[in-house]
């Protein structure tokens, strides 16, 4: 749902600023300037104060000059202010209802001289940051256009801190999953690859947030520093290479949204609903079978790989036992995986998957099941097997291994969502790049990765509480993320070590936590039955839902502590995560209208747990949390 109301800024306003065309948020605090006058670039403030300089804008193509100065306005650049962005969530991952109010400036442009070729620049700005995207055009010359590079950069000042994240594999290919470090913005290389969203800290009362939306036959881009300013480096699909054409076109054609978000404080990120406004509405007409909640997993994390009968119906019965609607069967379901002989319409010959369906059926479980990438790609393997697991019930499908973030595979996503949809089939993309607001055009996008998350414990030191802590922050501004808390075989982490069974350097309470603290409408259970069933928590995993009508963010620091609020019908449930020191911290829950009393799992029955005036003091061992459950008055 949209409302207009339009202001005209006219050629002699334009021209009286040295044709520089500025729009603001809904609430003045956030604005946004482009000057068209010699080099195409633009600013952004924030309360008054310069976040973002003078930054460039445009392209470099292969067999043309670039586009990035020389324009002139092609027509009356066009505000429109009021506009609201509305939605109702198929599914819930922040908001029961999805609202963005914004203000819009048009640009058109055009080059003064040469081939006059046109581009325009179109601006959404609401209260939660800006975004800002490319119109491009068909050129003279029958055929495609090649964009080898996009020029746009982020000027903040050069005494700004970046979380910094590298993709594993060191360039634009890979799985980002990586741990987010505080970085001076001169230490990021010209050549590193940089993930997004970025988080941006100008100094302690102004952080932006740098990430895209809405990618559509467009790739995504990854981060460096280079000549002053934060680069866009767009990733190159494998044939083509970091040198070669990123995207294709031969008519009209919009990029995706350059998204700044903007904010006083980092955690306000994870409110924002600004990547799904930026998206096209649901396409699927009937939704009613995307369901989310929580699964539990096979043995791999638990020990090595299991991948028998009697074991998947343990974790059936896991399900059954905790209420949980889902169970992941996840690699070797199918025997050989990742080589042209692999069937992924038949199960291995221990494993029975329709059989296996039928008695997770018999508990109210159904299961995902898990692809290897190449697998379902091969011969479009995919289209056959989507079929049948429809026939046998299957709810969903995890696909892994894609470790890419380039136009072909952002065209692969969208493909396989609109099969699975049209399959009644869900999806979890895993080794996948992060969300972009995708799963509002396809709600049956349930989570993705992108993240290092809890599988490192087993072969790695890095996930550390600080790490966990600082996700919060870095990864889960962008949306679901498949990180599979619920490891409780808990260690201090001066007692870690890696290997099987899986150990994790946290508190009990501070993993419950995450299935707060973390978004992920399929939220997935990692650990063995014996160490839940029966186990301090049990009932709280009972309880937690995976979908929220709101979300809250209540107080803390990247790597220090995060505290995050988020209600499901009548009840407030609040999850906090302490890094690696112990501390007391401070919630205020006034905003919430919650009752007085609730319930409560923290790292020691021992400590004193206190409100006074609607705020909530709880102690947090090194590595620790708590998890609370509150009802609305």
């Amino acid at each position: 749902m949209k409302k207009t109301a339009f202001l005209f800024v006219s050629l002699a306003v334009a021209a009286a600023f040295g044709r520089t065309v500025s729009v603001k948020s809904p609430d003045g605090r956030i604005a946004f300037s482009v000057e068209t006058e010699g080099r195409l670039s633009y600013s952004l403030a924030f309360n008054g104060k310069t976040l973002i300089a003078p930054s460039a804008m445009g392209f470099d193509f292969k067999d043309e000059p670039p586009m990035a100065d020389g324009f002139t306005l092609a027509g009356e650049p066009k505000v429109e202010s009021g506009l609201v962005e509305a939605w109702k969530s198929v599914v819930k991952n922040r908001h029961a209802d999805g609202r963005v109010e914004y203000n819009r400036l048009t640009l058109p442009l055009r080059e003064a001289d040469g081939a006059r070729r046109r581009m325009d620049v179109t601006v959404h700005v609401s209260d939660d940051g800006a975004a800002f995207r490319y119109t491009l055009y068909g050129s003279e010359r029958p055929g495609e256009r090649l964009i080898v590079d996009e020029r746009t950069e982020y000027r903040v000042p050069e005494t700004s801190f970046a979380w910094v994240g590298h993709n594993q594999g060191g360039g634009s290919s890979g799985s980002q999953e990586s741990v987010f470090v505080k970085t001076p913005v001169t230490d990021i290389g010209a050549d590193d690859w940089c993930l997004v969203p970025l988080l941006v800290e100008v100094d302690r009362s102004n952080y932006l947030a740098i990430t895209s939306a809405n990618l559509d036959n467009y790739p995504g881009f990854l981060a460096a520093w280079r000549n002053g300013a934060i680069a866009t480096r767009l990733c190159a699909s494998p044939s083509e290479g970091d040198a070669g054409v990123k995207a294709r076109f031969d008519e009209r054609f919009d990029t995706a949204w350059r998204v700044v978000m903007v904010a006083d404080n980092p955690g306000r990120f994870v409110e924002t609903e600004m990547l799904r406004a930026l998206s096209a509405p649901c396409a699927i007409q009937d939704t009613s079978w995307i369901r989310p909640g929580l699964s539990a997993w096979d043995h791999w994390w638990s020990g090595e790989v299991k991948m028998d009968m009697p074991t998947a119906k343990e974790y059936i019965d896991l399900a059954a036992a905790e209420g949980w609607p889902y169970m992941l069967v996840d690699w070797q379901w199918y025997g050989k995986f990742n080589v042209p002989e692999a069937d992924i319409t038949k199960s291995a010959p221990q494993m029975d998957i329709p059989a296996l369906i039928a008695y997770a059926k018999e508990r109210g479980v159904r299961l995902w099941l898990w692809l290897y990438s190449s697998d379902a790609t091969r011969n479009d393997a995919f289209r056959e097997a989507f079929v049948l697991y429809a026939k046998w019930g299957v709810a969903g499908v995890k696909i892994d291994f894609m470790d890419r973030y380039d136009r072909e595979i952002v065209n692969w996503c969208r493909r396989m969502a609109k099969c699975a949809a049209d399959n009644r089939l869900m999806l979890d993309f895993h080794g996948a790049y992060v969300s972009d607001g995708l799963e509002r055009t396809y709600p049956n996008i349930m989570t993705r990765e992108a993240v290092k998350g809890a599988e490192y414990s087993k072969f790695s030191d890095d996930i550390t509480p600080e790490h966990n802590v600082t996700l919060a922050f870095t990864r889960l501004i962008a949306g679901p993320m498949d990180y599979t808390p619920g490891a409780f075989l808990n260690v201090p982490r001066e007692n870690f070590r890696q290997g099987s069974p899986t150990v994790v350097m946290n508190t009990r309470a501070a993993e419950l936590a995450k299935f707060v603290v973390y978004e992920s409408p399929y939220m997935v259970c990692c650990d063995h039955p014996t160490n839940i069933l029966g186990k301090v928590g049990a009932d709280f995993l009972k309880e937690v839902p995976a979908e929220w009508d709101d979300t809250r963010f209540l107080g803390g620091y990247p790597g220090e502590w995060v505290a995050i609020a988020r209600r499901s019908a009548d009840r407030w449930f609040v999850g906090a995560m302490g890094g690696d020191d112990a501390r007391e911290v401070e919630i205020d829950l006034s905003s919430l209208c919650i009752a007085d009393e609730g319930r409560i799992w923290c790292d020691s029955r021992k400590v004193a747990i206190t409100t006074e005036g609607g705020i909530l003091r709880v102690p947090l061992a090194p590595g620790g949390g708590f998890v609370a459950v509150f009802p609305c008055k």
